[in-house]
């Protein structure tokens, strides 16, 4: 986090393209870290019915930046420059680190963890503890079924994150400062699906069903609900294209919320940060992918209906992937050879 904010910041000290470039490399390695730590402490702190519901929380906070963003930055860029953007928010990303050092133990060393409390978390915690080697994980199918998962989801993610403004501007007119509010919706109801999504996968496993139907049935559900984005290309009016965007939005969250607990249902946790950190390294080449795919085909055809189209199947085909390649969301054994 700390190398995250020095990145942050460093951006408003940059004075040519390719000064730039390396910022926003630093940057991104520094964010990499994140998402891997946050599922490591999901799984350290809470039990296996509550994991999605816990990750489908930590992940909407997520979207407070993105909700915040839109509204204040596009403000402080007019009224004091680019740079002071940075700068501020490298700023409030290294006060956040510090509450989070002092705020942040292990369920056994924080002292608002009673015994009950550590007796249920602690029953489905491992008793062996010793790292499970890279070359282990990438011989396993279950590991290359998140893999494809997010190699498939998370650049529908990052169409959402750099497009939108995009496209309410070129096809509904809207400028800097007007961009925001439905930017907003978007990712306020973004929030509400990953606390939803994650909150009806826990909701099946408390009513009986398994871990592996509650997660796919989840999933699969969040993935119909991104289908009628495929429609918003068509021209129609700009608070429905909002909404419709912003339902796509929401089941993306929560279909994520899903798709980040099945690595601790397969995975001992010690392999969970490891997992999820290759899962981000795919989703992330996706992610650079979708950039250069989607640039060249609004170049060629001046039309969104591919781009949307690739949105509205990406987390249904992620689905048949996730279960052909992990039918049954079963727990990883590793002998000692492997570890």
């Amino acid at each position: 986090m700390i190398f995250w904010s020095v990145a942050a910041m460093g951006h408003a000290f940059c004075h040519s393209l390719t000064q730039f470039v390396l910022a926003r490399a630093a940057l991104g390695l520094g964010e990499s870290g994140a998402f891997p730590a946050s599922i490591k402490a999901v799984t350290e702190w809470f039990p296996q019915k509550e994991r999605a519901l816990a990750t489908g929380i930590f992940n909407a906070g997520t979207n407070v930046g993105a909700i915040i963003t839109p509204l204040i930055v596009p403000w402080i860029v007019l009224h004091f420059g680019w740079r002071w953007a940075f700068l501020i928010i490298g700023a409030v990303g290294m006060a956040w680190l510090f509450l989070w050092l002092g705020a942040y133990r292990k369920p056994e060393e924080h002292s608002w963890c009673s015994r009950q409390e550590l007796e249920t978390i602690r029953c489905e915690i491992e008793p062996f503890e010793t790292k499970v080697r890279w070359a282990s994980l990438l011989g396993r199918r279950q590991t290359w079924a998140f893999l494809v998962a997010k190699f498939l989801t998370d650049p529908i993610w990052w169409f959402y994150l750099f497009w939108l403004p995009g496209f309410l501007q070129t096809q509904h007119g809207l400028n800097l400062t007007q961009v925001g509010w439905p930017l907003v919706v978007i990712y306020l109801l973004s929030d509400v699906g990953s606390v939803a999504g994650g909150w009806l996968s826990s909701f099946l496993i408390k009513r009986g069903q398994s871990v592996n139907v509650a997660r796919k049935l989840a999933m699969t559900v969040c993935a119909g609900c991104v289908v009628p984005i495929v429609w918003v290309y068509h021209g129609m009016a700009l608070w429905p294209t909002v909404l419709i965007i912003g339902l796509a939005a929401a089941a993306h969250q929560g279909f994520s919320a899903n798709l980040f607990t099945t690595a601790s249902d397969m995975f001992p946790s010690r392999a969970v940060a490891s997992v999820v950190g290759l899962g981000g390294m795919a989703g992330g080449i996706g992610g650079m992918l979708i950039a250069k795919i989607v640039g060249y085909v609004l170049q060629e055809t001046q039309s969104y209906l591919i781009p949307f189209l690739s949105c509205g199947s990406a987390y249904l085909i992620a689905v048949l992937f996730l279960h052909a390649l992990a039918p049954r969301l079963q727990r990883m054994e590793f002998s000692s050879e492997q570890h």
